[in-house]
């Protein structure tokens, strides 16, 4: 492991992709060849993140729903935390409202969440975030999604249980990200850095702003450790 390549901890999507949601395949080798430990982390649930992890060829360590999961293959220590039931109750009082949680029939954005649950952007989000108030729960606007999930976790939470995990520090990571998400995580991370297209509160929690958007971005971030 270079001594002088900070561990990297990651969003997926608007980090890692382009403005479709699709991988740019080029941030691909950096991830791979990145010689400290990679963590990523992300709003999805876990199987995006474990099936990320599992193509690049990299160790399966993630922060998944935004620190409602931690996986990490090297104690294999997998933890929940957030109040499930709760986030499920929210969106049956939602439906009995007559609205819809946006994702079709089959719902693979919920179908294996543990911790929270998604609505997507089209739906009405002030009843939501009433229903959700009243199980004392947030609505979290990440621009992809509406997470209705506990405050008690985040993916800050999430940076701290896997380096209790591993022995590290969470000011010893670099983190990249572009969402109100991933605030938490960057007032934790020894160095920051908010992609060009990352929404205010981000931006304003960051230490840098890259010039270049998504995976453009990414790649501007980790490229004064790759010199």
């Amino acid at each position: 492991m270079d001594s002088d390549t900070p561990p990297l901890i990651v969003d997926i999507d608007g980090t890692l992709t382009d403005e479709t949601r699709a991988i740019d395949p080029r941030v691909m080798p950096v991830l791979r060849e990145w010689p400290a430990r990679v963590v990523i982390a992300t709003g999805k649930a876990m199987p995006f993140p474990i099936a990320l992890c599992e193509f690049l060829g990299i160790e399966r360590t993630v922060v998944a729903e935004n620190g409602g999961v931690v996986f990490v293959e090297a104690t294999d220590e997998l933890r929940f935390e957030g109040d499930h039931e709760a986030a499920l109750a929210v969106g049956e009082a939602y439906r009995n409202l007559g609205h819809d949680l946006g994702f079709g029939q089959i719902d693979l954005a919920n179908r294996w969440r543990e911790t929270e649950l998604v609505v997507s952007l089209d739906q009405p989000l002030e009843p939501l975030e009433e229903l959700a108030a009243a199980q004392g729960l947030v609505v979290l606007d990440t621009g992809f999604a509406y997470h209705v999930t506990d405050p008690v976790v985040d993916k800050g939470t999430g940076l701290e249980a896997v380096c209790a995990e591993l022995e590290l520090e969470p000011a010893e990571f670099l983190a990249v990200g572009d969402s109100v998400n991933d605030a938490q995580m960057f007032d934790l991370a020894g160095e920051a850095v908010a992609v060009a297209n990352a929404d205010e509160t981000a931006r304003e929690r960051a230490d840098r702003v890259t010039d270049a958007t998504y995976g453009d971005g990414f790649l501007e971030a980790v490229t004064p450790y790759r010199e």
